[in-house]
């Protein structure tokens, strides 16, 4: 069913069928129309979950210290104001609300009609409240952060039926470095607000978003290239500044590298780093000082454990004899990294694009991503084919039900693999 198309028309008539067919999936019937492929696979979500349609259900809300803590840590503090002017233009006219939720989904802001706010106190959209998918069910903020997409949820699209009266539009907003997910910044209103533009409306603004975070990364290693370059020039050997994220601000002796993969927690002294080895590590105004021993050492032995087991946050883990270190991945590289964990003899660039995009001549896009992947797994990472080396003991952590394994992917690879561990 065209959602957005019947709305445009007849805004109670498009809520009136969407009841009819939530009524009827629920009661395991048919109906005469079938739910979106999106909110249909929400649906199973949370059907498998276990959430009641019925009855509201909230996480808790944080609380008045802990939502501003969050909100001074949250890399989208940059962008309120592009979210703001992009999104609040004609809130009063239009009846509705700017929500904008961190990565957790938890409600960090929250702005628009007054009207509205106070309805939406009513189904518990408050701030600080929990909208993930798994607690409040279908919704503009929760199931954008799983399939990594904007969405448009309208009316009894919502899994609980107190929110039926709502039509929520959300898009994520990543980072634009790696392609990590920092938030979702969402439209809500009552139903009668629905528009067929809504949905492209509330992607260009996090788009917009997106494109103001790179300028002003780009601007922070310009002022730390500043401070790092004449540092650099009196010294000998491979060395390089980077940010306290180790992207590079500048570097000598050695090839350009766009990133250094960082611990969580860098400390100044000798540490051992991945693709560098064993370095020296010395705090500068912004950044880091590092610098490479003269040769890097044999990597060893190593276990790499591959975590999918949760929903959003997928992580890599890298242990062995000279240290260990982890690194959060994109939906992209998670699935990059898991069809190479299930072929362990290796993937050609023609077969991982048959694996991802179901064609094989899209080796530039996949050589491209697989570059930026041995920027942090350096020499654990072959290619000719793309493999984990020989020496590393791969660990592959999936979660219990198989339709969660990275629930946004539409690649082939990962939907084979998926009926292979429902088989097994």
């Amino acid at each position: 069913m065209n959602v957005a198309h019947i709305a445009g028309a007849d805004t109670a008539e498009t809520a009136r069928l969407l009841s009819e067919v939530r009524t009827a999936r629920l009661a395991g019937q048919p109906s005469r129309f079938a739910p979106r492929p999106v909110i249909e696979q929400s649906w199973e979500r949370m059907l498998r979950g276990g959430v009641d349609p019925d009855r509201e259900a909230h996480g808790g809300l944080l609380t008045p210290d802990e939502v501003r803590r969050r909100r001074e840590e949250s890399p989208l503090r940059e962008v309120l104001e592009v979210v703001r002017e992009g999104l609040l233009a004609t809130a009063d006219e239009a009846h509705h609300i700017m929500v904008v939720a961190d990565a957790d989904c938890r409600l960090l802001w929250r702005e628009g009609s007054p009207p509205v706010l106070r309805r939406a106190d009513g189904v518990g959209c408050e701030l600080g409240a929990d909208w993930r998918e798994e607690i409040v069910g279908t919704n503009g903020v929760g199931t954008t952060a799983v399939v990594g997409r904007p969405v448009q949820v309208f009316a009894s699209e919502h899994f609980v039926r107190s929110q039926g009266t709502w039509t929520c539009t959300g898009a994520p907003v990543t980072d634009p470095r790696d392609g990590r997910l920092l938030g979702v910044v969402d439209v809500s209103g009552p139903l009668e607000t629905m528009h067929p533009a809504t949905l492209a409306w509330v992607g260009s603004v996090a788009r917009l978003a997106e494109a103001r975070l790179r300028e002003l990364h780009l601007a922070s290693l310009e002022r730390l290239r500043a401070v790092g370059a004449p540092v650099l020039a009196q010294l000998a050997g491979r060395a390089l500044v980077v940010d306290r994220d180790g992207w590079t601000a500048a570097l000598s002796g050695m090839p350009h590298t766009r990133r250094v993969a960082l611990p969580k927690s860098l400390a100044p002294g000798r540490r051992w780093l991945p693709s560098l080895g064993l370095c020296s590590v010395e705090p500068l105004a912004g950044g880091w000082l590092i610098r490479a021993a003269a040769e890097p050492g044999p990597l060893g032995a190593v276990r790499i454990v591959l975590d999918l087991a949760q929903p959003r946050r997928w992580s890599l883990r890298v242990s062995g004899e000279a240290g260990s270190w982890s690194h959060e991945l994109s939906a992209r590289h998670a699935e990059l990294l898991y069809l190479l964990a299930l072929h362990r003899d290796g993937r050609s660039a023609a077969e991982l694009a048959d694996d991802m995009f179901g064609d094989p001549l899209r080796t530039v896009t996949v050589r491209a991503e697989m570059s930026r992947v041995r920027r942090y797994l350096g020499g654990f990472l072959e290619h000719r084919p793309y493999r984990f080396c020989e020496d590393a003991d791969v660990a592959l952590l999936l979660p219990d039900d198989p339709r969660d394994l990275l629930p946004h992917s539409t690649a082939p690879g990962v939907a084979r693999g998926r009926a292979r561990i429902r088989v097994t």
